[in-house]
């Protein structure tokens, strides 16, 4: 946050050759895809689909052309050593009894805003005010209120951060379960160096209104390049922040972080960041490595879990508190793993012995210690960069209940699995989406970002 020699790579990929399929999003494009297909089995390539209606009015502004990264350029893993249990969901809603039936399922995306600069995430507070929280990658965080776009952004920080990298700018935004009584929050964005900040924010007396001169870093990261920043945060159902990190950039984990346990990129960590707001963060007693060493070394203390190459969006299942990551690959192979919940943590994801489910870079490589992906897909018909989404647990559309859900971004193609059995993913909708994120409101209805158009959908079935 590549992969077909056109932009990508937000999302860490690399490319792979002139056989490119898709062109540089079109920041200037305004329709939106409101098309609605019927679910085939993926990873099948069917002809695309024209795109729909205008989108509804919305207060706009002009949207700057993205110039993409130019093309990027294996350590042996070691069993990880198990440590303290994934704890159970804070919140939970009714666990569907029958398999979701992927194949009878029919999707669509209904406009929500356009005239965006670079949508990169949408969420909420949980704080019941029905907004819904959209991070522009130039550095401002917007707000969507009873269906209309603000003009004031919540937040502004353009003034402290990098965006010009493909992958850099403000990348994450996470609110705290009782954000309602503390009113502060938690960004991920890359400073002026180009390096990773993880900074805390606090409301005004405005409650549609954050005050940029309240930053309290919480976490600074050296990247030594441009890309594979991570950059997403999620607090946890355990009320930690989780931080997934990318393995620092260029290709091949040229700098060796994938299994190094002297550093904090290539990682998953969590922190408790809300118990005491004097100090940036402390360590929870139980991550893996506070009292155990990591193959007769010591690993950092802040690390949940090692051996990701660049994990684009991840999130907890509101109702079952699984773990779903997406992790870009590289030349070949995208991935998406699953943490059930009660997990002793302390995993090993394998990058960069292993690129999805196969060896990399070496034949006969030792897979043994490693999770391997609930599902993989290979690059082709325009698939280059993993989407990681969600776990679908809204009221509006029973027949999605159960259903994870993620997507391309080169491609825009959306696919569903079954969450609790996963078999073969299903294709549910295609579209000509850069889908750089997910996203969910409180009621965990989901909602798209499309990087290039600057528009963010909600998905809606039929």
């Amino acid at each position: 946050m590549v992969m077909a020699c056109i932009a990508l790579v937000i999302f860490g990929g690399a490319c792979s050759g002139p056989s490119a399929t898709r062109a540089t999003p079109i920041a200037s494009e305004t329709n939106v895809d409101t098309t609605v297909t019927t679910a085939t089995l993926a990873p099948t390539s069917p002809a695309d689909v024209p795109r729909g209606i205008a989108p509804t009015s919305v207060a706009t502004r002009a949207v700057p052309a993205i110039t993409p990264l130019p093309p990027e350029e294996t350590d042996l893993p070691v069993t990880p050593a198990a440590a303290g249990t994934l704890p159970s969901p804070v919140t939970a809603t009714s666990t569907p009894t029958s398999a979701p039936r992927l194949d009878a399922l029919r999707l669509g995306l209904s406009p929500v805003a356009q005239g965006l600069s670079g949508p990169l995430l949408v969420t909420h507070a949980g704080d019941a005010s029905g907004r819904l929280f959209i991070v522009e990658k130039t550095g401002a965080i917007r707000l969507v209120v009873e269906g209309q776009l603000l003009e004031r952004p919540f937040l502004n920080i353009a003034d402290r951060i990098t965006s010009s990298g493909y992958e850099q700018g403000l990348l994450g935004l996470a609110f705290p379960p009782d954000f309602a009584a503390r009113g502060f929050f938690f960004v991920n964005y890359t400073d002026k160096n180009g390096d990773t900040v993880i900074a805390r924010f606090t409301v005004t007396s405005d409650p549609d209104l954050a005050d940029p001169g309240s930053e309290f870093k919480v976490l600074e990261i050296d990247q030594p390049a441009a890309n594979h920043n991570g950059g997403h945060i999620v607090f946890g159902p355990d009320g930690h922040l989780w931080i997934g990190t990318g393995d620092g950039g260029a290709a091949n984990d040229r700098y060796g972080n994938g299994q190094n346990p002297d550093t904090l990129l290539g990682k998953m960590l969590r922190l408790d960041v809300a118990t005491d707001l004097s100090q940036p963060y402390t360590i929870p007693a139980d991550n893996p490595w506070v009292n155990a060493d990591w193959a007769g070394r010591d690993m950092r203390n802040e690390v949940w879990a090692l051996g990701l190459r660049n994990p684009w969006r991840y999130n907890f299942d509101r109702s079952t508190g699984d773990l779903w990551i997406a992790d870009v690959g590289q030349n070949q192979i995208e991935e998406v793993n699953v943490v059930r919940l009660g997990s002793a943590g302390g995993l090993n994801f394998g990058w960069p012995a292993m690129e999805g489910a196969a060896c990399f870079q070496q034949a006969g490589c030792d897979q043994a210690g490693l999770e391997m992906p609930v599902l993989t897909y290979n690059h082709g018909g325009g698939d280059c960069s993993v989407t990681g989404g969600y776990v679908y647990r809204g009221a509006q559309y029973p027949a999605l209940n159960g259903v994870y859900i993620y997507g391309d971004f080169c491609s825009g193609r959306i696919w569903g699995l079954d969450a609790a059995s996963p078999g073969a993913p299903v294709l549910l909708l295609e579209t000509r989406s850069s889908l750089s994120s997910f996203g969910e409101d409180e009621a965990g209805e989901m909602y798209v970002t499309d990087l290039g158009r600057g528009i963010v959908q909600q998905l809606v079935a039929e």
